[in-house]
């Protein structure tokens, strides 16, 4: 799949087939011309890097002005909207409506993930060198 630092990049044509091989996905449907896509893409950003080396959690993203995707339970009214689907459950998607910072992002992961993961946060310091 495409990515870009770190964070799938998802269409009309490979959402279905990600959301069916993935554990746990996180799913932010945005705009590009939205501001408060702009300010949560860093944030975003480094959440895709922090669980880039946990095969149970996917980070992924889909330009919704570009794709139409039919999922039940899936209702973009605003941008960015962040669905989760999770083992069991999916396709049904669950509507994410925690806070918008990478904490609060990795907590409710941990909470949600089906298998346990742990974070190396030593990873975290190349990411200042480029």
């Amino acid at each position: 799949y495409d990515e870009e630092n770190d964070v799938i990049v998802l269409s009309e044509d490979n959402f279905d087939e990600v959301v069916e091989s993935v554990p746990l996905l996180l799913v932010e449907f945005y705009a590009p011309w939205c501001g408060h896509c702009k300010a949560l893409a860093p944030k975003y950003d480094e959440l895709g890097e922090k669980f880039a080396g946990i095969d149970s959690v996917t980070i992924a993203k889909i330009d919704s002005t570009a794709n139409e995707i039919d999922v039940d339970g899936v209702n973009v009214k605003g941008f960015p909207t962040l669905y989760f689907f999770k083992g069991d459950s999916k396709p049904e998607a669950m509507l994410y409506n925690g806070g918008r910072e990478v904490d609060a992002f990795v907590s409710f992961l941990e909470k949600n993930a089906a298998t346990p993961f742990t974070l190396d946060d030593a990873g975290d310091a190349g990411a200042d060198e480029l």
